[in-house]
């Protein structure tokens, strides 16, 4: 069988954007969408830091977004407060520490989980659509315990252990 010039060239063509399409998709395939924010800093009283899932510290600003997992840290005389996605509001007092473990909010269904660790210090909690519609998807862990919520405004003070 004898091929015409032209049917090699499109043979070639073929297998050229074949193989270019191969090499593509990989790295298609592992690029992955920022994950959304949690919500932001509404205020900052003093010095207030975010650390972040990859370690990178950033002093906190009103409007500074809040990832999904992030560490917020307040010093001596400082307080911040963060407003969530779904409403929840978050009021964190003087040299605390709070671990956003898992933020997750869909606002169409008005569904997601959230769960935070108060490390130490005071934390002022105002449920948003997820408590309220889904208590049990709320969780609040200190170094002594797990409060599931059943309220949608109260406040949890963690003393550093000794």
């Amino acid at each position: 069988m004898r091929f015409r010039p032209w049917t090699r060239l499109s043979a070639l063509l073929l297998v050229a954007a074949i193989a270019s399409i191969a090499s593509i998709a990989p790295a298609a395939a592992q690029a992955t969408p920022p994950p959304e924010r949690a919500g932001f800093v509404k205020s900052v009283r003093g010095d207030v830091q975010l650390l972040s899932a990859t370690g990178v510290m950033r002093t906190a600003h009103a409007g500074d977004e809040v990832a999904p997992i992030e560490r917020i840290v307040t010093g001596a005389d400082s307080a911040a407060s963060l407003v969530l996605r779904d409403g929840t509001v978050l009021v964190l007092g003087p040299s605390s520490r709070l671990d956003m473990k898992e933020f997750s909010f869909d606002p169409t269904a008005q569904d997601g989980g959230l769960l935070i660790s108060l490390l130490r210090g005071s934390l002022r909690m105002i449920s948003g659509l997820i408590g309220k519609a889904h208590p049990d998807a709320v969780r609040i862990e200190t170094q002594t315990a797990t409060i599931g919520i059943r309220g949608t405004d109260f406040i949890v003070q963690a003393d550093p252990q000794p």
